[in-house]
């Protein structure tokens, strides 16, 4: 089965050419509260987009490509911005066929998230708090969660570690996966370069994803920037071809044996031991 592959934009022209590609979900990211603080360090986008930006990619693609919306964490309007009474509705109002709920450490805060869905849309939960794992049993009990994604970024901060492939390299993302197997919840984690790119490169992540049975994986930054890139038609390139790669590795991981499957965890172990060595 091909993982459902999910990219983050709020441009509609960049929306089409991923949907053109083959690309399953497009992602609108409203998250905001807290991100930069938490992810200062590191080399990602606090994207910020907004309710508009769900009717303009929901409008700009076809009813085969779902819009999956990252909401914020669970909050009050102490922050001067819509409650998440009123966010996520008007999200699901505005055309998300996904939401998706980030940062959580609770049980009552997805309670309290799957409320404001109200079944009116898909659930998803962005599993990426320590707290998060150590209620996790208590938390998938709770009716209305639909699927659920392995945030690696903010997992690897909250556990100290250098790299955010940690938690893949030393078993925590097994650990976790054999809950959402036990519940029978489709999941995947993380986030996929294009083939050949990334300091653990895109190919040694796939046959992770064939390892552990994930089934969605979003497309990084650096797979594609369009925000670096003003010619829509290299952009256009950039999908067609990237997305064609990462299409053909999964093939390849589909015939790989059980052997050549754990000699591409060990590998990936390897070459991510090297880059934490590199980085302290």
């Amino acid at each position: 089965m091909s993982l459902k592959l999910m990219y983050i934009t709020n441009n509609p022209d960049i929306a089409k050419i991923a949907e053109r590609s083959g690309v399953d979900r497009i992602f609108v990211d409203m998250e905001y509260i807290g991100k930069r603080i938490r992810q200062k360090n590191l080399d990602t986008v606090v994207n910020s987009h907004k309710i508009i930006d769900i009717k303009t990619v929901r409008h700009a693609v076809s009813d085969k490509t779902e819009v999956l919306v990252r909401v914020n964490p669970i909050h009050n309007n102490v922050y001067g911005f819509l409650d998440s009474k009123d966010e996520i509705p008007s999200a699901v109002e505005a055309g998300a066929d996904i939401v998706m709920l980030p940062f959580f450490k609770t049980a009552a805060e997805v309670k309290e998230f799957i409320s404001y869905v109200d079944g009116k849309a898909k659930t998803t939960l962005l599993l990426e708090t320590p707290e998060a794992v150590d209620h996790l049993d208590e938390i998938l009990d709770i009716p209305g969660i639909d699927e659920i994604h392995i945030g690696l970024n903010d997992l690897s901060l909250g556990y100290g570690n250098t790299f955010l492939f940690e938690p893949l390299a030393n078993g925590t993302v097994d650990k976790i996966i054999e809950k959402f197997k036990e519940r029978n919840i489709p999941y995947g984690f993380g986030g996929v370069a294009r083939i050949g790119l990334g300091i653990v490169p895109a190919e040694y992540i796939l046959g992770e994803h064939r390892r552990l049975g994930s089934s969605r994986v979003i497309l990084s930054k650096s797979f594609a920037n369009a925000t670096m890139i003003a010619d829509l038609q290299a952009i256009d390139e950039i999908f067609s071809e990237g997305v064609r790669k990462i299409r053909d590795c999964e093939a390849m991981w589909e015939k790989a044996t059980d052997g050549e499957i754990e000699n591409n965890r060990l590998e990936l172990i390897r070459r991510v031991g090297a880059a934490v060595d590199q980085m302290r």
